[in-house]
């Protein structure tokens, strides 16, 4: 279930089958351990063209290996009856689940306990068969805003939505950044005029500085590139490496909240 009970919730991005699809999901485990919210299991792809070097390498290194939707799916079921009460979401392109079909993809991910599913180049206006599925099986489809995004489209991407909206903070790739852009809060601050659902942000959020800073003001924070170079950075110790940072992450947080009472 998709709940963002702590403020800000961490929704943590990894790539999935990067080194080995069992490394995985002791990375998801020990995120969920540490404190994340939601996991987004990314499905590596051929051509990522919305993510950064760390990211492209990750995918590169899990298909290498042989990983694919199927196996993210199967993953997931895996880790819904270890952690019955984490957010799962599915972050992947387009064509791995047109090739798997939208109507199966819907069907195994709503049978292995996924929330919902995140399709990063599938533009809200072409959404509509992929959206009324979704529904037919009660997961929830989560979109990108776009701080370039006119208030006509943050509207539809507001009413497509479920579960939180994905703000993102900057236009680009992801990866990591030193600062994080001003037009994420007041994009934020759009958004909340067309819904009530949780408003997160990603791309580009490395630190617990900047994961507290951000957290003042979204409901959630998305960390993405920052997790998969750590499992990049600590071969053999990977979920122990995710752990502490997911932790540092959240204690950060906490003292940020402490200290605006």
């Amino acid at each position: 279930m998709l709940r963002f009970d702590h403020k800000p919730s961490l929704v943590a991005y990894v790539t999935c089958g990067d080194p080995t699809i069992a490394v995985t999901r002791q990375v998801v485990l020990a995120a969920i351990d540490a404190g994340a919210d939601v996991v987004e299991l990314g499905v590596p792809f051929s051509d990522p063209v919305a993510d950064g070097p760390v990211i492209q390498r990750a995918s590169e290194r899990a298909l290498r290996g042989g990983t694919t939707l199927q196996n993210v799916l199967e993953l997931a079921r895996d880790v819904r009856r270890a952690k019955p009460k984490a957010g799962l979401i599915i972050f992947s392109y387009l064509n791995p689940v047109l090739r798997m079909g939208i109507e199966a993809f819907c069907a195994t991910a709503a049978a292995a306990g996924i929330d919902g599913a995140l399709i990063t180049d599938l533009t809200v206006e072409e959404a509509g068969e992929y959206v009324t599925c979704m529904r037919r099986h009660q997961l929830a489809t989560v979109f990108l805003a776009a701080p370039t995004s006119p208030d006509a489209r943050l509207r539809r991407i507001a009413a497509a939505s479920r579960g939180f909206v994905y703000a993102v903070s900057r236009t680009g790739v992801t990866g990591a950044r030193h600062d994080v852009s001003a037009d994420a809060q007041q994009l934020v601050r759009r958004i909340r005029r067309f819904t009530k659902l949780p408003v997160a942000v990603g791309f580009g959020i490395s630190t617990p500085e900047q994961f507290a800073a951000v957290g003042g003001w979204a409901d959630a924070v998305v960390v993405g590139s920052a997790i998969v170079q750590q499992v990049e950075a600590n071969p053999g110790r990977e979920a122990q490496a995710v752990e502490q940072f997911v932790r540092a992450l959240k204690s950060e947080a906490s003292v940020g909240a402490t200290n605006r009472k």
